[in-house]
């Protein structure tokens, strides 16, 4: 007989297995920075792309990956205080992204390309965003914060096609209660069948 799990034991497992994902991706990104592409002007990050999916799968939970990237991002690679209130603090604008597509529904944004693609990709600018506000805060000057955006400029690229990706695979970027009710009718239908 399989062991049943509450809803909340799945968010909770869901997101702890998101968590882990997202520390590897951050930690395996920071030390190929440091050690093969050191001289590079550009980073990559696949906080935003991870953080978009875990908010289309769990909505504002997804801001505790949101943080922990920065966190993770910082650790690795030996950031100060101040940088760590920067992207950990930065990377929460995110959240508004959940609002700027209320509108068109979670379910437009899993079954339409564009709305996938345009989420993930506001996620990304308003991380950027959070960090050049939360670094103007701190003392930086404008022409400081504006590599934010042109550093990570290719983390864009990376979260759009990650997330169109995600999109394809089935339960992958989709809103979960959705999704095991989904499976839940799928299985009831099979059942009903025999």
């Amino acid at each position: 007989m399989k062991k049943q799990y509450s809803f909340a034991q799945y968010r909770a497992i869901d997101l702890a297995m998101w968590a882990v994902i997202v520390a590897v991706f951050e930690y395996l990104l920071v030390v190929a920075a440091r050690f093969w592409y050191a001289d590079q002007l550009y980073t990559v990050s696949l906080a935003a792309a991870l953080t978009a999916i875990v908010y289309m799968r769990w909505g504002a939970w997804g801001a505790l990956h949101a943080v922990e990237s920065g966190a993770v991002f910082c650790y690795f690679s030996g950031a100060t205080p101040r940088q760590y209130l920067i992207y950990c603090v930065g990377n929460l604008l995110s959240l508004a992204a959940l609002a700027l597509f209320r509108a068109p529904g979670k379910e437009t944004l899993h079954a339409r390309p564009f709305w996938a693609v345009a989420f993930g990709a506001a996620v990304q600018l308003l991380m950027h965003a959070g960090r050049a506000a939360a670094a103007l805060v701190l003392g930086a000057t404008p022409a400081q914060v504006v590599n934010f955006f042109t550093t990570d400029a290719l983390s864009l690229l990376f979260t759009c096609v990650i997330v169109w990706i995600a999109r394809r695979l089935d339960g992958v970027y989709e809103d979960q209660k959705h999704y095991l009710l989904r499976v839940q009718a799928q299985e009831e239908h099979k059942g009903g069948n025999l």
